[in-house]
């Protein structure tokens, strides 16, 4: 296989030359589909590889910038399926079993990494939560494993759990599968999927209305032009609220920021993902990235916003609470800092169901969840789309769950209940 040096392929690029070949760009946008899934993120990109592959429908997805600008290129990879009300953990272990299997079943490396998640216990409290957490997903089939200090130490060496601290670790909630995926590689993967099956992805198009007729909608007005469509899907995470004015359904969701960091790449230290959740700095969560930075993150910001910017005040609160977990990186530089718009609803729990017309959809308010719940999201949500009928482990999302007082008050943020 030939060999080109930096500067050659540079030349090569700018003389029209290409060494590679456009994965989803350069489609033309038509003029009516069956479906139009508005957002260009993992749940979007999903929604669509599966109505493509699995109903045979003729789909484009309408992105206002490009693939995998939002929220999916700005979280912390983290797949985990230990949740304690039985609508969250059967369709969360649902997504943790795609995920085990998407490298194959989209021939894309997602490069998944089931290295473990382990779920701190500071208390004989927090030990007693954590077993009732481990006790549900048990009898739900979904592993799990309660371990005092012996079996923590075995497990995750690196922690010294012995350690005198603060605040003392008395053990921890681990579950073995669950771990990360890398989060452009997933973006990326969908978006060659479901363009090999014929799925039109247009980018810089944004949607600006959605088009009625005698009760049902027939299309959206996007920046390109008018385009028709049997059904609409709206997935745009951190957006939601912005689509809920567009229609004029006032939706129970808000948008909050969720910080993370990244430091220098380190040599391997940490071998799982580490959850911290503490009365100092409340939670901060650690791993040690593929390149071999470690990636910190920790809870919302705590008030609306859309900025994306970073926050000087989380950044020192989840920093302190990982020195505090691992001294050992006190002295390691962060080399960047990113915020993620989350879908926040009132209960911590997703909306997957129509929204005003019978034929618009909407895939939204996945909290701490979204990047995790992409495979189980996609699949589900296609189904409802293309049958009109939910599967039987989504049913449980229906926006009335807010009218009719039938909530999943679960937010997810960590092993234990979150209270912001």
């Amino acid at each position: 296989m030939p060999r080109y040096s930096a500067l050659a392929l540079l030349r090569a690029r700018f003389q029209g030359a290409r060494y590679w070949k456009p994965l989803w760009t350069g489609r033309t946008l038509k003029a009516a589909y069956d479906v139009v899934v508005v957002g260009a993120g993992g749940h979007g990109l999903a929604t669509a590889f599966h109505l493509a592959r699995d109903h045979g429908l003729k789909v484009a997805v309408l992105e206002r910038r490009l693939v995998g600008y939002g929220n999916v290129g700005r979280n912390t990879t983290i797949l985990r399926s230990n949740y304690l009300l039985p609508e969250n953990h059967y369709f969360y272990e649902d997504s943790l079993r795609r995920w085990e299997t998407l490298s194959r079943d989209l021939n894309y490396n997602v490069m998944y990494s089931p290295r473990g998640v382990v779920d701190l216990c500071l208390s004989d409290g927090d030990m007693i939560t954590a077993s009732r957490r481990g006790n549900a997903m048990r009898l739900a089939g979904i592993d799990s494993e309660l371990m005092e200090l012996d079996a923590l130490e075995r497990f995750a060496p690196e922690l010294a759990p012995r350690r005198s601290r603060r605040f003392p670790i008395v053990g921890a909630l681990v579950q073995r599968r669950g771990g990360t995926a890398r989060h452009d590689a997933v973006a990326w993967g969908y978006a060659r999927g479901a363009t090999a099956l014929g799925v039109d992805i247009i980018e810089d198009c944004e949607v600006q209305g959605l088009c009625t007729e005698a009760g049902v909608a027939t299309g959206v007005e996007t920046s390109k032009g008018l385009v028709r469509a049997n059904r609409v899907v709206f997935a745009t995470a951190g957006h939601t609220g912005m689509v809920g004015a567009m229609l004029g359904v006032p939706l129970p969701i808000e948008t909050h920021l969720l910080q993370a960091m990244v430091t220098e790449p380190i040599k391997p230290l940490i071998n799982s993902v580490l959850i911290y959740v503490h009365p100092g700095h409340g939670e901060t969560y650690v791993l040690q990235s593929d390149r071999g930075g470690v990636v910190m993150g920790g809870y919302l910001d705590g008030f609306p916003s859309y900025t994306r910017e970073g926050q000087w005040h989380r950044l020192e609160e989840v920093v302190q609470g990982a020195a505090d977990l691992l001294p050992e990186i006190g002295g390691l530089r962060i080399l960047r800092q990113w915020a993620g718009t989350n879908d926040m609803t009132m209960d911590g729990s997703p909306i997957m169901d129509r929204v005003k017309y019978d034929n618009v959809f909407l895939n939204a308010g996945w909290c701490y969840g979204g990047f995790k719940t992409i495979p189980a999201s996609g699949a589900a949500c296609a189904t409802l789309v293309a049958t009109g009928l939910a599967p039987d482990i989504a049913r449980g999302f229906r926006l009335s769950r807010f009218a009719t007082g039938h909530l999943l008050d679960e937010r997810g943020g960590g092993p234990f209940p979150v209270r912001l």
